[in-house]
């Protein structure tokens, strides 16, 4: 370790009282010790974000897609900053010619384009709540999110308007208009009007406002300016309610960060836009580069596309959730292991040499030149050539892939973490320092971070190790939770969030998060599980790709459903000399006794208590997904819904443990 701490004490520890847990000192961001960044002068709302943008840089490209040509996908056509200014104008004026005023709810669903940037746009510039609608919260959501926020008119994306129109009649009794972001077929609108609601094409919808001009109202800092629905593991979406402050604090936040490592971003920033729009961590990175006058590609919409149009587009900045990570970090090491003895010796070689080197402190650019030119060049070329920052967010980063990275992608991996509630980045991780791995990095410069102990989960604020549950204060969070004053109230104490997550200071004053604190339940015998912590350390075991545990306060022991890896059990069976395809092998009892060992061995590694080993294991061939409702679109476990889904395996476990 370099010795450098990159947080600084802001106010003291206080001790337990009143039946109140202990709180860990405040700490906040040392590029801020000086006091957080000022506000931008005549930054007050996201409207004046792109509003300065078009008038400093008209000419940049702003947004871009992929121009299909005879069938094929050809060069990025761009829209410069001017142009989609003059196009969110006439939105504006149409969407107000629908009689919507300041303060109403404008509904965007669909996959992240142009014109869902514009509507978002001439939402910003009327002062309208800009509500994403998106269906991976599950069938009913949509409709949910429609009737909570009293959206009165949509705008989709022309293959969404069939799961639009499930959510009639219900959702008519607010919803008034319906744009589409490109052509309606007479079906449609039949359909549509005869519900009493008015449908346009995209084109037909800019008419509308033609020879209109409505003024713009004056927008305040604390105005709404989003109203971003969260999944949550449990019960209905909770609408987030984000303030044009949070937004352009957020900014300047990352602005001094990115300023204070040497990495601004610059009018010939690229970003590739594929992660939803409809979530957080995307809105925020897309406003930065708006604010720099830099340009953002579209992708085509598809996974398997993905990495075609980043060789099209070539960005430097890639933003990414552990998902997309893994599988970039697999197809490397198949492609490697295809190229035979000579490169994968070679390889081998240049990977531990340049590892070596960036743990004894090396800058990535400078730990093995050589090796970069002749081997992880390729790799770079591979995500375009030009990626200088990886940025990981949403969900936590599994540490070999992330130190992987770090070595062959030639560009700094940073890991982020952050909640919609408080306007996503609140902690990112620092270029060029390698004892970060694993880690979340220290808290961006316009937060104060403290733990507060958790003793029913033996979290202790003020240990030497101090941890507890992360509590965050500051501009950027939002302003409560719509139409649900209750659960506001449960989050927010003396302007302190309770994340609900638990994380541990690291000397560096980087932290980690190591557990949620809602995960923790009792055994028979009274002993207390986190069972986040042990899915972590279980999720170690290379031959499985992931892992739920489950117990309850009935039994004495956990049980598991485990995806385990193709390729590993199909090895292990060939050496074990099993036959069967890999649907038959996961039923059968050797393979479950396999990796139920595997499972042993790193718990005893670990040093697992005896109640936290697993005594039966399922194996799914199948890995959880969001179509069986089993994760957020975050990746994140709903326990709920699993225990539903696999409640017989889990009864048969029980029975035939016994």
């Amino acid at each position: 370790m370099s010795g450098k701490n990159y947080i600084i004490e802001v106010e003291p520890a206080k001790p337990a009282k009143d039946g109140k847990p202990s709180i860990g000192p405040v700490y906040r961001s040392v590029f801020a010790k000086d006091g957080f960044p000022p506000p931008i002068e005549g930054l007050d709302s996201c409207w004046d974000i792109f509003r300065l943008s078009v008038e400093k840089y008209p000419n940049n490209r702003m947004l871009g897609r992929r121009e299909i040509v005879d069938g094929k996908p050809g060069k990025y056509v761009w829209q410069t900053y001017k142009e989609v200014y003059d196009l969110v104008v006439k939105v504006g004026n149409s969407i107000r010619s629908c009689g919507i005023e300041e303060g109403g709810r404008c509904g965007i669903y669909g996959a992240n384009c142009a014109e869902w940037i514009m509507s978002m746009e001439a939402c910003n510039a009327h002062g309208l709540h800009c509500v994403p609608l998106y269906d991976t919260l599950g069938a009913g959501a949509v409709e949910f999110i429609i009737c909570h926020a009293e959206v009165t008119i949509a705008f989709v994306e022309e293959k969404k308007i069939p799961e639009l129109l499930k959510t009639f009649p219900n959702a008519t009794k607010y919803l008034k208009t319906i744009v589409s972001f490109g052509k309606v077929t007479p079906q449609q609108k039949d359909e549509i009007e005869k519900f009493g609601l008015v449908v346009y094409a995209w084109d037909e919808f800019l008419l509308l406002g033609e020879n209109k001009n409505y003024d713009l109202p004056v927008k305040r800092k604390s105005d709404i300016c989003t109203i971003m629905y969260t999944s949550g593991t449990t019960g209905d979406p909770k609408g987030v309610m984000i303030s044009n402050n949070s937004i352009v604090t957020l900014i300047a936040g990352v602005k001094r960060l990115l300023v204070s490592v040497n990495e601004s971003l610059t009018v010939n920033d690229v970003y590739l836009s594929y992660l939803p729009l409809a979530h957080i961590f995307d809105r925020v990175i897309e406003e930065c580069f708006i604010n720099h006058g830099a340009s953002i590609g579209f992708w085509r919409g598809d996974v398997k596309l993905l990495v075609e149009d980043i060789g099209e587009l070539k960005p430097t900045i890639f933003c990414a959730v552990p998902r997309v990570l893994d599988r970039i970090h697999s197809g490397l090491q198949q492609k490697i292991s295809a190229g035979g003895f000579i490169k994968q010796t070679m390889f081998n070689f240049a990977y531990a040499y340049k590892l070596r080197n960036l743990r004894k402190g090396h800058k990535h650019d400078e730990a093995a030149p050589i090796c970069d030119k002749i081997v992880f060049s390729k790799v770079k070329q591979g995500l375009g050539g030009k990626v200088r920052l990886i940025l990981s967010g949403a969900a936590p980063l599994a540490s070999h892939v992330e130190e992987y990275l770090r070595v062959v992608s030639c560009a700094h991996v940073l890991q982020g973490y952050g909640l919609t509630e408080t306007c996503a980045g609140t902690f990112v991780s620092i270029p060029h320092e390698m004892s970060m791995l694993g880690t979340v990095g220290p808290p961006v410069p316009n937060v104060d971070v403290c733990l507060e102990s958790v003793p029913e989960m033996g979290y202790d604020a003020l240990s030497r190790s101090p941890r507890g549950e992360v509590c965050v204060r500051g501009d950027t969070l939002f302003s409560g939770y719509y139409k649900r004053e209750d659960l506001t109230k449960e989050v927010f104490e003396d302007g302190w969030f309770h994340t609900g997550d638990v994380g541990e200071w690291q000397p560096n004053g980087s932290l980690k998060i190591i557990d949620r604190k809602k995960n923790i339940f009792k055994l028979s015998q009274g002993e207390y599980v986190a069972v986040e912590n042990l899915e972590n350390i279980y999720g170690l075991v290379s031959a499985i790709d992931s892992i739920w545990v489950y117990g309850n306060s009935f039994e004495s022991y956990l049980v598991a459903v485990v995806n385990p890896k193709k390729q590993a059990v199909e090895e292990w069976a060939q050496e074990n000399e099993l036959t069967g395809d890999f649907n038959s092998l996961c039923e059968n009892p050797k393979v479950k006794e396999y990796i139920l060992g595997e499972l042993n061995k790193i718990g005893k590694e670990k040093k697992l208590k005896g109640f936290e080993f697993i005594k039966a294991v399922h194996l799914d061939p199948e890995p959880f997904d969001m179509e069986r409702d089993l994760l957020t679109p975050t990746f994140k476990k709903k326990r709920p819904q699993l225990l539903k889904y696999y409640q017989n395996v889990i009864d048969n476990m029980y029975k035939s443990a016994k």
